[in-house]
């Protein structure tokens, strides 16, 4: 049997999350919620306003509320100011909401569905698989589905990577965490070793440049033509968790006990894990890979409403959502007028944020060994 996962936001094994009270947790997720709505809508706010040419908050949603149609007074402020916040920073903005949202989401859910703590779409090689198939289109130029190319790469990608993280964990019909975890970090290295090669190999510099930074993670260029389908990704996502929430709280409970309850684990997983890279990979497709939202924030929240995803999943997905639109704004604003990838950002808060998670798993780990001698 698979040793019990201590969930870091509780301090208590995976098993007895589901049990959580849920009458107690009620008032926390309500507050939650409402406090992460009002940050989400300052954080636009400030994501409007904030860039080389600074625009008045109060400005700033005149201008979105007269391009609406529901401006209460007469415009006072100029063309540029107007095409900066609706052209250039909405779709910019929003893309940073919705990630985040997704990313957070997408970890949340993995994390229970292999119980695994340290699970992530980065760690688990999902995203370096995106990024590889999306890279083939940049650099082949393959159109074969138009538009939708790059995403359906991504997506092709992100599943046949986690599959094959999959099945490498998968020994006598089990998984054990650490086993997966070495998969996973394995076949990222050998995919991003792949993707480097490409980059070193392809005659054609401007595309090399352009998956360069690509791959760093970054939302400029956005325009309100491609911004759809990841909105559409993360509402099929996010919808579909929600109604899943039970399944994923049997999981935690082991897959003997998910068994006993009803649940097909096997055909479970497998759904969940096709729904898992299609979102991941329209996500990688749209901004690149953008690491350690997906580790961080569940457990974060976690801290808050408890372990039942009926709680965290949106709780998630505002909190990812509010925490990739300010590492947005940090991006544009620390070394300005130079950018910084946002997925450099990310990265140097969840680097950190992994140790500490490793180490505060070691020391349950520890703890329930001792206490069981």
């Amino acid at each position: 049997m698979t040793a019990p996962v201590t969930d870091t936001g509780t301090g208590r094994t995976a098993h007895e999350q589901p049990q959580d009270d849920g009458r107690a947790a009620r008032p926390r997720l309500a507050v939650a919620l409402v406090v992460l709505a009002v940050a989400l809508v300052l954080s636009i706010t400030a994501g409007l306003a904030v860039g080389s040419v600074r625009v008045p908050p109060g400005q700033v949603w005149g201008i979105v509320t007269h391009a609406l149609g529901a401006g209460w007074a007469e415009p006072d402020w100029s063309p540029a100011r107007e095409a900066i916040v609706l052209d250039v920073r909405a779709p910019r903005v929003l893309l940073g909401a919705v990630a985040g949202a997704g990313l957070a989401v997408v970890g949340a859910a993995l994390q229970a569905l292999i119980r695994n703590p340290l699970a992530e779409p980065y760690l688990l090689g999902v995203s370096s698989g995106a990024s590889l198939g999306a890279v083939v289109v940049i650099v082949f130029g393959v159109t074969l589905l138009g538009p939708v190319s790059l995403s359906a790469a991504a997506f092709a990608g992100a599943l046949g990577a986690l599959l094959l993280v999959y099945t490498c964990a998968r020994t006598g019909g089990r998984i054990t965490s650490s086993r997966l975890v070495m998969s996973g970090v394995a076949v990222a290295a050998v995919l991003s070793a792949v993707l480097n090669l490409l980059l070193l190999t392809t005659d054609r510099g401007n595309e090399a440049r352009a998956v360069l930074a690509w791959t760093l993670g970054g939302l400029g260029g956005v325009g309100w033509g491609t911004l759809w389908l990841p909105g559409l990704a993360l509402l099929l996502g996010v919808t579909v968790l929600l109604v899943q929430a039970r399944n994923l709280n049997l999981l935690l409970a082991g897959e003997e006990a998910a068994v006993t309850m009803g649940l097909d684990v096997a055909r479970f997983r497998a759904r969940m894990f096709v729904l898992l890279s299609l979102v991941t990979g329209v996500l990688v497709a749209a901004c690149g890979p953008i690491g350690f939202v997906g580790l961080m924030l569940p457990h974060i929240v976690r801290l808050f409403v408890g372990g039942d995803h009926r709680r965290v999943l949106p709780t998630a997905a505002l909190g990812g959502a509010v925490f990739l639109v300010w590492a947005d704004i940090a991006a544009r604003t620390v070394a300005a007028p130079m950018e910084i990838p946002v997925g450099v950002l990310t990265a140097l808060c969840g680097g950190p944020f992994f140790l500490w998670l490793m180490r505060r798993d070691a020391a349950g780990r520890a703890t329930r060994q001792g206490a069981a001698a």
